[in-house]
């Protein structure tokens, strides 16, 4: 049997999700109007509704985020969320709260989600045995550890490929909670990540200034498709619920390209993708022309390398070239040249980062060839690299050439009927009027027939793979036309189950997690309790309820990237040294770093619990 490879696009709303669709994504995920672990990306109901009927078009699927912590007072309506999702056409639902497995709930797919921090074989069989039918696997996670995931459990394993990268394990940051109460376990958070710090020793000596030190990277995987694909995994997962629809259309063109060019590989041969149709014509995806903070492979070699953007947590896109000269610089204009090939375009959005750090945006008023005009401003000299953080060629190219998804449908022309099969298994028949004068040459309307019946009516190209060997009817090309569209109207009605509709059954004897990492676990209501007491497990309240930074998990974040790495202070690499804490500083605020290196982690804390 072959294994599908699922391309699963964000869509932060129905029409980036059909979006999303029309570049290739095999499902999109998006959230419903509550309880999505993304506040601003929230949708009604009947937006789903759309988006589903859409992308069932193409055997595509639609999963529904029901991904936060759970008050008692909330499960009730998350229990209902979920069943109006799954009678809106939803496919499965992602659920970060164990307590949702209690709810009386509607017979449809559950995702574990990457916010259940899946990082070991012991947690993966559990959660398999819960009665989950696919896993989100942590982001940090080597081939090696994947392939022992995949080896312990037979569920589908999903990982991301793509996007911003939250620098903590997920489920696992409780920094933003400290700070404001507003919880990244329940969609508010404010991406302290993302904010700048100084760095200090213990000696209160300042290694560097206003820096993001724990803003990495984003993620970008589309080289290692064939070893994803061999560690056992089947659903390649782009981040971006928050991201815009150019965003989407470019990264999801990038991976569809990168996937098929897999399938139609020997590599592939064993593999077929998820859903249905093919892409013609459209843009051609870069990567680095939409939001990117610079890439990274993150830790899937199991190595380390540097992971920041310590420079800016903004996305400022790609790298252009470097000022060569300053041509003229006044009150009213700022004008340069810039040394290298990349053209650029009246409008374009230009930055770079200044000598005390701070990224400088700038327009491109006028472009001619090397010589840029913007508004005066400070701090471009010569050798300053200049970035583009928006593309207006690339924009228009997005927005004006859509590449067409077409269902491949065959079509065989017989003497009573036509009939239609689509890739998709759909089918559909219409019949010949009786009583039709024959045609006086055979040869001329079987090319006809050919060629007016194999065209397009979207979502499907027609090709007339067989005429029968009879007389033939004169048919004129208005008619051929008309049961092409009848094929097409019918072969649209015929109701087909995408695969919503499963019974949820557990693995029978459920096993505890295993030995637990050192992790919080998000117990926020009675039924989660229950659950992890069953398996003996004891479980305490969710860092939202208590707010707890003085016992035994008073950690805030614990992350793989390492601080100490980055800056090249890791005592593995000078011996004799001991791994002493660092500090983070923020508008008066102190958070400890200290470091697990039997682990290889960070752990940072409030630094009052000195």
């Amino acid at each position: 049997m072959l294994r599908e490879l699922e391309l699963l696009s964000p869509a932060g709303n129905k029409d980036i999700g059909i979006a999303a669709i029309d570049c290739g994504a095999d499902a999109v995920y998006m959230a419903g109007p509550c309880f999505g672990a993304r506040e601003a990306a929230g949708n009604q109901v009947a937006d789903i509704t759309a988006t589903a009927a859409y992308a069932h078009r193409f055997g595509a699927k639609v999963y529904v985020t029901v991904n936060t912590i759970l008050k008692d007072s909330e499960l009730e309506p998350a229990g209902k969320l979920i069943r109006e999702a799954y009678e809106a056409g939803a496919d499965a639902i992602i659920v970060q709260d164990l307590g949702v497995l209690r709810l009386d709930l509607p017979p449809i797919h559950l995702f574990a989600s990457t916010q259940c921090n899946i990082r070991t074989p012991e947690q993966a069989r559990w959660l398999e045995s819960l009665g989950f039918s696919r896993l989100i696997l942590a982001r940090e996670l080597s081939l090696k550890q994947i392939k022992e995931i995949r080896d312990a459990v037979s569920c589908d394993l999903e990982s991301f490929v793509h996007g911003a990268l939250c620098v903590s394990y997920s489920g696992q940051c409780y920094m933003s909670c400290y700070l404001t109460d507003r919880s990244a376990n329940r969609g508010g958070c404010i991406q302290a990540c993302r904010s700048r710090y100084d760095v200090e020793d213990a000696f209160g000596n300042t290694l560097l200034k206003n820096r993001a030190v724990l803003s990495l990277k984003d993620l970008n995987l589309s080289d290692r498709i064939p070893d994803l694909v061999e560690a056992g995994i089947t659903s390649f997962k782009i981040e971006g619920r928050l991201k815009n629809a150019s965003y989407v259309k470019n990264t999801v063109r990038l991976y569809r390209d990168a996937i098929d060019a897999f399938l139609g590989s020997d590599g592939g041969k064993d593999c077929r993708k998820a859903s249905f149709g093919k892409l013609y014509g459209g843009f051609k995806p870069s990567p680095e022309a939409t939001f990117t903070r610079g890439f990274t492979h993150y830790f899937i070699d199991g190595t380390r390398d540097r992971w920041s953007s310590m420079d800016t947590a903004k996305g400022v896109g790609e790298y252009i070239g470097d000022v060569r000269r300053i041509l003229r610089s006044d009150n009213s204009v700022l004008r340069f040249e810039l040394a290298g090939k990349i053209p650029v375009s009246n409008g374009d959005g230009l930055c770079f980062t200044s000598r005390d750090g701070q990224i400088c945006g700038m327009r491109a008023d006028v472009a001619e060839g090397n010589i840029i005009s913007v508004k005066p401003v400070r701090g471009l000299v010569p050798g300053t690299a200049v970035y583009r953080n928006l593309n207006v060629s690339f924009e228009r190219e997005l927005a004006g050439n859509m590449p067409r998804r077409l269902i491949e449908v065959r079509v065989q022309f017989g003497q009573a009927e036509v009939t239609a099969a689509a890739e998709n298994g759909r089918r559909a028949a219409v019949k010949l009027e009786e009583g039709q004068p024959a045609a006086q040459n055979r040869d001329l309307a079987e090319r006809n027939i050919r060629s007016q019946i194999g065209k397009i009516t979207e979502p499907y190209v027609f090709t007339v793979t067989d005429v029968h060997s009879g007389a033939l009817p004169f048919l004129p090309a208005s008619a051929l036309n008309g049961i092409r569209r009848e094929l097409a109207r019918r072969l649209a009605e015929v109701d087909i189950a995408v695969g919503n509709k499963k019974e949820r059954e557990g693995g029978g004897v459920v096993h505890g997690p295993g030995p637990q990492q050192r992790v919080r676990l998000n117990c926020a209501n009675r039924l989660s309790r229950e659950i992890y007491s069953s398996v003996g497990v004891e479980a305490c309240d969710a860092f939202e309820l208590s707010r707890d930074v003085t016992g035994e998990y008073s950690e805030l974040m614990r992350t793989k990237y390492c601080l100490r790495n980055e800056l090249g202070l890791c005592p593995r690499q000078k011996r004799g040294e001991k791994a002493t804490p660092l500090y983070l500083v923020n508008n008066g605020r102190r958070f400890r770093v200290s470091f697990d290196c039997s682990r290889c982690e960070n752990v940072i804390t409030a630094a009052r619990q000195e």
